[in-house]
């Protein structure tokens, strides 16, 4: 099974510096990254930058049509209208299937702010105490995903760990 997850970073080019660790971690078969997008906002800006990886496309792979719906509904939808309210809120019901509810949303707009970043992952197959420790040296912070409860509460504690 495929996990979701969004992890925070307090500085803008955290993001990407992680996703470069975890492509080596790739590399070594000790996680296998099935989709991933980037979110950088460097401070002063109004709104973020996003970035599909398109060298990770495959049979896991989340469509681009996906990551533009979910990074519409967190960070670019003004209001616009009932209608077009009313269609947002329809595609973000779809959304909740896979795991991407209201909460969700909320915790990534209070959480993805000016001057941090934050990478959406799609992965499996991880070797989690070595992915831990390569993911430690960035300073992350979970903040979504659709592990069990019990497997989401270890990894916030292997992150927080010093």
């Amino acid at each position: 099974m495929a996990t979701l997850s969004v992890v925070k970073f307090e500085a803008s080019t955290g993001a990407d510096s992680a996703l470069g660790t975890l492509k080596d971690l790739a590399r070594q078969q000790l996680i296998t990254i099935h989709d991933a997008a980037v979110v950088t906002w460097p401070e002063g800006k109004k709104k973020p930058k996003t970035e599909q990886l398109n060298d990770l496309r495959g049979a896991g792979a989340l469509s681009g049509a996906f990551w533009g719906m979910l990074f519409g509904l967190l960070f670019f939808v003004p209001f616009l209208g009932m209608a077009i309210g009313a269609a947002a809120g329809a595609l973000g019901g779809g959304l909740a299937d896979v795991g991407i509810d209201d909460s969700f949303i909320d915790e990534v707009k209070r959480n993805v702010t000016p001057g941090t970043s934050a990478l959406f992952l799609l992965t499996s197959d991880a070797v989690v105490d070595r992915v831990i420790d390569e993911m430690k040296k960035h300073d992350p912070e979970l903040i979504s995903t659709n592990l069990s409860a019990e497997e989401e509460e270890k990894l916030r504690q292997a992150f927080a760990d010093d």
